[in-house]
Formats: structure tokens, sequence, C-alpha cells
């Protein structure tokens, strides 16, 4: 995979290898075009975001074994979906952003500066 950046224009740090996370599950929040989710945004979840993302149709918290998926749970990091971060932060939900694990392509969708307010 090529060299990606994160917010800063830097070399992008893991996420989180455990659980693993990522579009590709290899612990980055790399992004190619066949991420139509933008999984770009580091994030250390919560409680409150797991319900509501669990309410938008997206349970992240019950583990899915024919996915190898474990659930997620509070305090966990996760490669989020840039658009779901926003609507989050436009719900008051949101959670914090771990910056150098954040790939540069979330820019596109959300501004530094609304990153920065929520960094870890």
């Amino acid at each position: 995979m090529n060299e990606q950046k994160n917010v800063f224009g830097e070399k992008i740090i893991p996420c989180c290898m455990e659980p693993m996370t990522g579009y590709f599950r290899n612990g980055y929040c790399h992004t190619d075009v066949s991420d139509h989710g933008i999984h770009t945004v580091c994030v250390q979840l919560t409680w409150e975001f797991l319900e509501f993302s669990k309410t938008a149709g997206n349970d992240l918290s019950t583990p899915k074994p024919e996915f190898n998926f474990p659930g997620l749970k509070e305090g966990d990091s996760w490669c989020l979906c840039a658009g779901r971060w926003l609507e989050a932060y436009k719900q008051g939900c949101a959670p914090k952003v771990n910056l150098k694990a954040t790939n540069e392509e979330t820019l596109a969708i959300i501004p530094l500066n609304i990153l920065q307010e929520f960094s870890l």
C-alpha cells in the first residue's frame, strides 16, 4: 500500500491492532477508491457514540463471528467512517479523535479545526 498521510501531512500511525481495525483490517485508517464508507477517522469509542451508531443503523457493539468481528466497547479505538463521525458531531456525540492516526482524506469531509476540538 502506498504511504498514506495523516491530517498533519505526516506518515500515518496505526489506529488499533486489537481489535484489528481499518477498511483493510491492517490496523491503519488507510483508504482507497474502493472504500466507499471512507473509514479514515481514528476514534476512541464511547458508549454514547456506540448507541448513536446502533440507532443510526450500524451496530458496532454486537459481535458478528461470521465476519470475524468481536464487537466493540467503550475505550476501543476504531477507524470510523468520516461521514458517520460528522453525523455524530452534529448530534453532539462525536468521539475523540487520534489525529496522528486519522487519514488526511478525512479533511475532504471534516475541517481540521473541528477535528482538533476532539483531539485525544
